[in-house]
Formats: structure tokens, C-alpha cells, sequence
């Protein structure tokens, strides 16, 4: 119970470090909370596999959604910033942890994504200063029924990546 509280506060503390602080120095605290994780409450032997495939499939999925439009940062690169991408790293950490309650069943695991995916990008996107071009509404909707099923998908990876 407490290994799930803890990863719960590091993994809030990480995402705000990487919403408010952008690509910053800040991003070196969400980093070590990174390696927290894997050092006291997992290891990279256990996750790093998981890890690694969630930010590349993270990396993917909101590199797309950016070159269709739905959302736009400041910099111009073809690629989601690079705050974005290590706040993939720190959910990557919640699957196993505080999070494995809604894996099972998968409407669970579904209707949290739709959820809790929409109000992260709308709580993340106020933050950082994110643009939704197409509107907001919109936007967290079609964000929501696109977590519907990404976080099933990230649960899955979750039990075949690791330990």
C-alpha cells in the first residue's frame, strides 16, 4: 500500500514539474523522480522494457495528434517536446504501481483512460500554455474516446513487458 501511495505522489510531483517547468532545468527533478521510482520502488530490470516502448508509443501517438493540429506548442519541432515525452516515462511507472487497480476488467481501464486522459491534456494544456486549435470541447473529446482505448492498450504492454 505504501509502494502505491508513494509512486502516486512522485508521479503528481513529476507531472507538475514537467507541465509548469517545460523543457527547463526543472525537467531534472522529474527526471529524479524518475530514477526514484526505479530505484525504491522498482527497478529497470522490472519496467525499463515498459518504460521505453510507453514513451516511444507515447512519442507517436501525441506526434500525430501535434501534425494533424489537435494541439500546438510553442517550439516548432515535428516532434512533442521533450517535457511531454519524459511525462510519458512517469505514467509508464503508475501501470504497475498505483494504477493497476483499473487494468481489470478493461471497461475499467477504458473509461479511466477516456477520463482521466481528457482532464489531463485539459489541465496540462491550461498549464503549459498548449493550444487547441480545433476548440477545446472538441479536442477533449475526441482525446477522450482516443485514451478509451490507449489505456487499455498501455495496461496490456504493462503485463507483457515486464517481470
Amino acid at each position: 500500500m505504501l509502494e502505491r501511495v508513494a509512486n502516486a505522489v512522485l508521479f503528481q510531483i513529476g507531472w507538475l514539474t514537467c507541465v509548469l517547468g517545460g523543457n527547463s532545468l526543472w525537467l531534472l527533478l522529474a527526471l529524479a523522480v524518475l530514477v526514484i521510482h526505479l530505484r525504491w520502488i522498482s527497478s529497470w530490470a522490472a519496467e525499463g522494457r515498459l518504460v521505453l516502448s510507453v514513451v516511444i508509443v507515447g512519442t507517436a501517438v501525441d506526434s500525430v495528434l501535434r501534425a494533424l493540429g489537435v494541439f500546438e506548442f510553442q517550439d516548432l519541432s515535428p516532434l512533442i517536446p521533450l517535457w511531454l515525452m519524459l511525462l510519458w516515462a512517469l505514467l509508464a511507472t503508475t501501470l504497475r504501481h498505483c494504477l493497476a487497480w483499473s487494468a481489470r476488467p478493461w471497461w475499467l481501464a477504458s473509461s479511466l483512460g477516456a477520463v482521466g486522459g481528457a482532464m489531463s491534456y485539459y489541465a496540462g494544456g491550461r498549464l503549459a500554455g498548449v493550444q487547441f486549435p480545433y476548440g477545446e470541447l472538441p479536442t477533449l473529446i475526441g482525446i477522450g474516446l482516443l485514451w478509451a482505448l490507449l489505456f487499455p492498450l498501455l495496461h496490456t504492454m504493462a503485463r507483457r513487458l515486464t517481470h
